[in-house]
């Protein structure tokens, strides 16, 4: 298993994204969004997706030319239309135009409508933390979680990400997850070794609890928490179709198919300055942060992330990336 630097990522990721149509501005978007979520450990956001970027770039699915579109429908609202390409470079081109709202408005909400998956979504958010802003993103997805008490795929794993700045320009809080009890990468990685997945992950095609993998990608995955899961997840739906003008998620192919019509999804921020109403948000949350820290075993969520500056990817992983590039 290579040791790969993060360097190396970030340029493999890039040329394999130029060389299967992406403009250079965009294939560096994207290549930063792999080497971060290598970088902090998200092997399902990181090099695991560059195939099926690079297919889908090949066949049309996404675009790799298109430029954003970035308005400001109201004060406290910025839109950024990735007119069927990639999430990432959509996002740039919105972020000074937010964090400037943010500041002026004290909260703002930002819309990215039609866009591909996002992939890591707190890849994001901790952006607006370090601008010394607070941040709430979700986005929905394809979709293959079914209600409590159903069987049928409704919405997507429909994840929720939130970032909050530290005094010092850094992230002192920061969390993101799917709103399904598990991310379906863990379903499909568990098929691939061979091994059974817990209870509690899914349902097979009757809605039956299943530890087998390939049932349950022939069935759904569940809501984490039962109905308190699946209520987040809806609220997700809603704001990242709804108020963004994209799609449901019942109307998105599997998103790693190389081929079909393009995504189309949707991804919705609230950004907030901390020291809109009072001055008092830091020591708030440092009364909190007090508290958790002699607690052997708990942690503020993601406080004091360990980074790694190189990454032991799979033989088959890395001859891939290398053939992509």
């Amino acid at each position: 298993m290579p040791e790969v630097t993060l360097d190396q990522i970030e340029t493999a990721s890039f040329e394999a994204l130029v060389k299967h149509g992406a403009a250079e501005w965009i294939a560096r978007e994207v290549a930063l969004a792999v080497r971060r979520a290598e970088e902090t450990g998200n092997v399902i956001c990181g090099l695991y997706y560059l195939e099926s970027y690079c297919t889908q770039l090949a066949s049309g699915r996404v675009s790799g030319t298109v430029d954003p579109i970035v308005t400001r429908p109201r004060a406290g609202a910025v839109l950024s239309d990735a007119r069927f390409g990639f999430a990432q470079p959509a996002f740039s081109r919105a972020f000074d135009t937010t964090c400037a709202a943010a500041n002026e408005n004290g909260t703002v909400s930002l819309a990215v409508a039609h866009a591909h998956t996002c992939t890591s979504l707190g890849f994001f958010t901790e952006q607006f933390a370090r601008e010394g802003l607070i941040a709430i993103g979700m986005t929905n997805a394809s979709p293959v979680v079914a209600p409590p008490g159903g069987d049928t795929k409704t919405i997507g794993t429909n994840p929720i990400a939130m970032s909050v700045p530290d005094k010092n320009g850094g992230v002192g809080m920061h969390f993101d997850f799917s709103t399904s009890a598990v991310a379906l990468g863990k379903i499909t990685m568990a098929k691939a070794a061979g091994e059974t997945i817990p209870l509690g992950w899914a349902v097979d095609a009757q809605g039956t609890a299943t530890t087998d993998p390939e049932a349950a990608l022939g069935g759904a995955l569940v809501s984490a928490g039962g109905y308190k899961g699946w209520g987040f997840g809806l609220m997700v739906e809603l704001l990242a179709a709804g108020m963004t003008g994209s799609v449901n998620s019942l109307d998105v192919g599997g998103l790693k198919l190389p081929d079909g019509p393009p995504h189309g999804l949707g991804q919705f921020y609230i950004v907030m300055d901390p020291t809109t109403y009072t001055d008092a948000f830091y020591d708030r949350f440092a009364r909190v942060a007090e508290a958790v820290g002699p607690q052997e075993g708990a942690r503020i969520p993601g406080a004091a992330r360990a980074l790694i500056d190189r990454v032991n990817v799979p033989d088959a992983l890395w001859d891939s990336v290398v053939a992509l590039a």
